[in-house]
């Protein structure tokens, strides 16, 4: 019988923790169980998405050993809340020599709440390669701190001071300088911790560009949630120092926006390419009855 997270509210977020929660656990043929975390600063209850996509990396790298995850396509369809653990199944749609594809349910209680599909391969030789520079921006020195509470973890953002804010307006572009402490040496790790945080800014760069909105209004006057993530990565992904996440909002409407990423080394080298679609709604008069951490 699955057993829930034990959680304790004094228990403060950390690298060293987030990575020992990606490392989901065998659970029988093509199945992995792992633990939803802990309760935010703010009681919030909900699961991070990009949490399931990490948990699923680690599944997917564990279920193909002999192979490297090269994209990861997530589709949201359900809150996983704080407490029970999450469940993963893993359907192999192929498993060659080169190249191999699975589809990832993500279950809570019985009940599908999340889709994944993997692509996963044996990296070759280069026969042409090219990437897209790092952008030219202020250093993470010159760059503001970032209130995102994690023992060793460390957030800049260039040229904007409170992300939040429904006050500050500017192009719908955001970029945010990471250093993480420790910084994982096992490629699946290192995947699953760059891809946890391709969903935290998407919605503040659509937000941005408009006066009088911002993420500080979500689940509150707003409904706001990252409804898919898609990332590919680009061997090796391995890093030292700090990393660029960079967010372009290409377009919102009619509910929802659509922001494409990169992450960037320091000294330029592109490690990962990403997309979100997110949904940002009026809050619905239903939404009301539900205790405001449980909102999506």
């Amino acid at each position: 019988m699955v057993q829930p997270t034990e959680i304790s509210p004094a228990t403060p977020w950390s690298v060293s923790g987030l990575l020992d929660l990606f490392e989901v656990t065998p659970d029988g043929p093509d199945r992995f169980i792992g633990q939803t975390g802990l309760a935010g600063d703010d009681e919030r209850q909900v699961v991070e998405g990009t949490q399931l996509l990490a948990q699923a990396i680690v599944g997917a790298a564990k279920r193909f050993a002999d192979k490297s995850i090269r994209s990861v396509h997530a589709v949201f369809a359900r809150a996983v809340m704080v407490g029970p653990p999450a469940e993963y199944t893993v359907d192999v749609v192929n498993e060659g020599r080169s190249t191999a594809t699975a589809v990832i349910a993500v279950l809570q209680n019985g009940r599908r709440c999340a889709t994944i599909t993997v692509l996963a391969d044996v990296p070759s030789d280069d026969v042409i390669t090219h990437h897209l520079p790092r952008a030219d921006v202020a250093s993470p020195a010159e760059s503001n701190h970032c209130e995102m509470p994690m023992t060793g973890r460390d957030v800049r953002l260039v040229d904007v001071v409170d992300v939040n804010s429904p006050d500050e307006v500017g192009p719908p572009e955001l970029y945010a300088w990471l250093r993480y402490d420790p910084i994982p040496s096992r490629d699946d790790l290192a995947k699953a911790l760059i891809a946890y945080f391709t969903g935290h800014l998407g919605i503040s760069t659509t937000m941005r560009a408009h006066a009088g909105i911002g993420t500080s209004q979500s689940h509150l006057t707003v409904s706001t949630a990252p409804m898919t993530v898609m990332v590919s990565f680009h061997e090796p992904v391995r890093w030292d120092g700090w990393i660029l996440y960079g967010h372009e909002s290409t377009q919102v409407g009619a509910g929802m926006s659509y922001v494409r990423g990169t992450v960037h080394t320091e000294q330029g080298e592109l490690l990962a390419s990403f997309a979100q679609d997110g949904l940002i709604r009026p809050l619905r008069t239903s939404d009301n009855k539900i205790a405001e951490q449980n909102r999506i």
